[in-house]
């Protein structure tokens, strides 16, 4: 869909990494039959029946062996898909590092039919044609999301002294941004509330999740931007105040500068 969102049942259309690749794009894969070996951070992981394996953007995929009876499904998301959808999930900062540590789960019980009904619903509405696939499509991708969280909850509690120091202000700056993003889009801001210097936290923050504090926070405002756009009766000056900007002016420069659209085209869009 929009060269941002694919689904795959069939081992010769799916993308096969055979070199160490980093990904551009969010990659959910369930293996059904047969096995594969696949490196994740240079990591190597056995999927057989059952298994699931995530990789977020800028991780380090390496399809390494594939049986000659496997089976599965993949589903691939764009890094412009992932990007609207994770500031939607609450618990982001925890399914972030359990798909981080065990980016491969043995699915138990029913868990595997939660996954392939996710699935399903997407086959289905892939190829509709209306105004609103898109949206119904993110939002069981967000779904799904919490879901496969779910799953990791329930099976994988999470030992917060595993982390390093990295991982903590990580963290830290995560919260804190969700917080704040509406009033406050200074990096220095943050790195204040930290106890750190601007280029410390965002170097920190790249070497953690792939992209700089600042990176992080325009991601936030754009999205919660769009969110005010799409779906509430706010005219654009009384947005622009929700977000804290100088004025409407700023806001639409701002805003067309990471969209490549004004807030009033991309409304009417």
């Amino acid at each position: 869909m929009n060269d941002d969102f694919y689904i795959f049942n069939d081992l010769k259309s799916m993308p096969i990494y055979e070199v160490p690749t980093r990904l551009d794009t969010t990659v959910l894969s369930v293996c059904l039959d047969g096995y594969t070996r696949i490196g994740v951070n240079m990591q190597e992981y056995y999927v057989g029946p059952g298994s699931l394996i995530i990789a977020l953007p800028d991780q380090i995929i390496h399809s390494m062996e594939i049986s000659d009876d496997y089976q599965g499904i993949v589903i691939a998301i764009s890094r412009k898909y992932t990007d609207e959808v994770f500031p939607k999930i609450k618990v982001i900062l925890p399914f972030f590092f359990y798909t981080k540590e065990y980016p491969c789960l043995n699915l138990e019980g029913n868990e595997l039919s939660f996954i392939m009904e996710y699935y399903n619903l997407f086959w289905e509405r892939i190829n509709e044609d209306r105004r609103t696939t898109k949206e119904i499509i993110l939002t069981l991708i967000t779904a799904m999301f919490y879901e496969i969280y779910n799953i990791y909850d329930t099976r994988i509690p999470r030992k917060t002294e595993k982390r390093n120091r990295k991982e903590v202000i990580y963290d830290q700056f995560m919260r804190l941004l969700s917080e704040n993003y509406r009033k406050e889009r200074s990096v220095n801001y943050y790195a204040k509330a930290l106890c750190l210097t601007p280029k410390h936290l965002s170097s920190v923050v790249k070497k953690t999740s792939g992209r700089t504090a600042g990176e992080w926070i325009d991601n936030f405002v754009i999205f919660e931007a769009k969110s005010l756009l799409r779906s509430s009766q706010l005219n654009i000056q009384e947005i622009a105040d929700e977000l804290n900007f100088a004025n409407q002016s700023f806001f639409g420069k701002y805003f067309k500068h990471y969209t490549g659209m004004s807030p009033k085209e991309f409304r009417r869009s």
